[in-house]
């Protein structure tokens, strides 16, 4: 399911307009973003949680040429599935 698709299914699912759903959907996704970007948590009971993780700074190498290159440290963000989401997706048809 992709963006447009999310937003027809609100639309159906709740009578909303388009333009509505299409309201919900940014506005949801833009909370989850802004929250993140303080480095706060996000979590859904039933769905699962977003954090975001602090990697280290480390040495790497490129494959193309062997060269040593410096990765800095970076922040990316990360879901963890909830146990009732894992339970439904796991159970067999």
């Amino acid at each position: 399911m992709n963006r447009s698709e999310l937003i027809i299914a609100i639309k159906n699912k709740a009578a909303f307009s388009r333009k509505d759903a299409e309201k919900v959907v940014d506005t949801f996704f833009d909370a989850i973003k802004e929250t993140l970007s303080k480095g706060e948590r996000v979590e859904i009971r039933g769905f699962g949680s977003f954090t975001v993780k602090n990697y280290k700074p480390y040495t790497g190498r490129n494959p193309k040429t062997g060269v040593q290159i410096n990765v800095p440290s970076k922040k990316l963000p990360f879901f963890k599935v909830g146990k009732e989401l894992k339970e439904m997706v796991d159970r067999p048809f």
